[in-house]
Parts: structure tokens; C-alpha cells; sequence
């Protein structure tokens, strides 16, 4: 795919302690805005900007982000990334990651909210150090429909794939379909209208970090439905099925405050956009 509606790359390294950019570079409809420290670790963190407001048809997006050793970086979307009818093809995006030695990374982009008649590819590759870390989340969320319909959207596809010294450690394939087939009921979501996904990779993950985990989402009692799965390397995934995006939210900062501190001993910042 040569003719990219929007292409991002980002080197980012660490220099005397502290995360800096080495390459910024950004075409067409997609923006890195300037770095904010919000605190004294070292660690920095973008704000990317789609300023046509939203994915339209046929729109193809490139990403390409790499940490160098030792880098922090806390990477996220100053709003919604909203795909809107795609009658003739589906709107796509690319995300490649390489995380060297030491390096950790925060991929936190705000939902994706698909709206009636869209159709949605994203496929994010990872490449990591066994001595990386790496938290990423996706949620997503159903847009308005005049007629009232609560899956009017006609495809979300979402790829992740993590490789970790070469070798794949994640494969997760999510394809929902609801004008070919009812994707409300058993096996699929459950009666609930929104998922959010996030995967943790760190060497210090273990037992005592998943207790932790699990007294936490103990608070939101029924409005939701949480399972986490250990990684065939140290690792979990964490999804939950929920009715709104701000539960999802909640329980997925939840996770991350504790991830961070059992990790680093550091408190997480809030990324509000308003």
C-alpha cells in the first residue's frame, strides 16, 4: 500500500534518564503532538491527532513507533477514533512496534467507535525484547444508528500480533460481523454492547500481581463481565464485556495504577483530554 491518508513514525531514546525524541515524522491526516513529562520519571508522553476527524472510506493509516533502549514512552489519541460508513471499502490501519532492551511503552488509544454501515481493519505487530515491557488496550464501541440498531456497523476486524525475540507470543484475532451474523448473544457479547482488551508483558508478572488484580475488580460488581488469561510468556490479557465505555475505562485505569506500581513503583497519570 503506497498511498497512505496518513503515516506517523516515532524513534524515541533515552538520554541521561530522561525519554526524548530521535525521529518525528508525520504526513498527510495523522499528528504527533509536542511531548508532556507528567512527572519527574523520566518517561514521556505523545498525543496523537487525526485532524480530518475520523476514518472515512477507504482510508489507510501507517504507524511505526520504536523505542530504544531504555526508552518510557506512554503513547495515546487526543479523542475517539470514529469510522464512519464505508460503502465501498473499508478503512485500515497499521501499526508496527519495536521495543528494544529495557524499553517500555503504554499504547492507550482512546475507543474506537464504529458507526453505522463501517467496515474497520487494524492490525498492530510488536516486536519486543524479552527485557521490554508493554501495556496496550483497545475498546470498542458501537456509534449511534437513526433507526436505533446497537451493532449497525458492518465489520470490526482487530489483529494483534506480538513477537518477543522473534518468536510469536500473541496472536489475537477478533472479527466481529453483525449484518452477517448476530453477534449479541452466547459465545460472542454476551447481551453486552461494548469489549475492551489489554495485554501486560513484563518479566516481574506473576501470581501476586494477578491477586492484586482480581481483589480489584471485585468494586464493580455486575455491570460487567472480567477474565484474564496468563500469556505463554510473563504476561496477561484482561477482557472485559460491558454497556459502556466508561465502565471499561475505569476497570482498565484500575489495572494499569496497579500494573505500574507492582512494576516500577510508579504512580499513573492521568492522559484526560479536557
Amino acid at each position: 500500500m503506497e498511498d497512505w491518508t496518513g503515516t506517523l513514525q516515532l524513534t524515541a531514546e533515552n538520554k541521561n534518564g530522561k525519554t526524548v525524541s530521535k525521529n518525528v515524522y508525520f504526513q498527510g491526516a495523522l499528528k504527533i503532538m509536542r511531548p508532556v513529562y507528567h512527572d519527574n520519571s523520566g518517561k514521556v508522553c505523545y498525543y496523537i491527532l487525526n485532524p480530518g476527524g475520523g476514518y472515512l472510506d477507504g482510508d489507510t493509516y501507517k504507524l511505526n513507533i520504536c523505542l530504544m533502549e531504555k526508552a518510557q514512552v506512554t503513547l495515546t489519541t487526543q479523542s475517539a477514533t470514529k469510522v464512519y460508513k464505508t460503502p465501498y471499502e473499508q478503512a485500515y490501519q497499521e501499526t508496527i512496534i519495536t521495543l528494544d532492551k529495557g524499553s517500555h511503552l503504554e499504547y492507550i488509544p482512546d475507543p474506537l467507535i464504529a458507526y453505522e454501515h463501517a467496515r474497520y481493519k487494524q492490525k498492530n505487530i510488536i516486536h519486543m525484547d524479552k527485557e521490554a515491557t508493554l501495556i496496550c488496550s483497545d475498546i470498542l464501541t458501537p456509534g449511534w444508528s437513526p433507526t436505533g440498531k446497537q451493532f449497525s456497523y458492518n465489520m470490526l476486524q482487530l489483529i494483534t500480533k506480538i513477537y518477543m525475540e522473534e518468536q510469536i507470543v500473541v496472536y489475537d484475532h477478533l472479527k466481529l460481523q453483525p449484518n452477517i451474523k448476530e453477534i449479541n448473544g452466547m459465545g460472542y457479547m454476551e447481551e453486552f454492547s461494548h469489549l475492551g482488551s489489554m495485554f501486560a508483558i513484563g518479566p516481574k508478572t506473576g501470581d501476586e500481581l494477578l491477586e492484586k488484580l482480581s481483589e480489584c475488580i471485585e468494586e464493580f460488581g455486575e455491570d460487567c463481565e472480567i477474565g484474564f488469561s496468563y500469556l505463554s510468556v510473563p504476561g496477561l490479557s484482561i477482557r472485559v464485556l460491558a454497556n459502556s465505555t466508561q465502565i471499561i475505562e475505569r476497570i482498565f485505569n484500575a489495572c494499569h495504577r496497579i500494573i505500574n506500581n507492582d512494576w516500577f513503583n510508579l504512580t499513573t497519570c492521568s492522559l484526560r483530554k479536557y
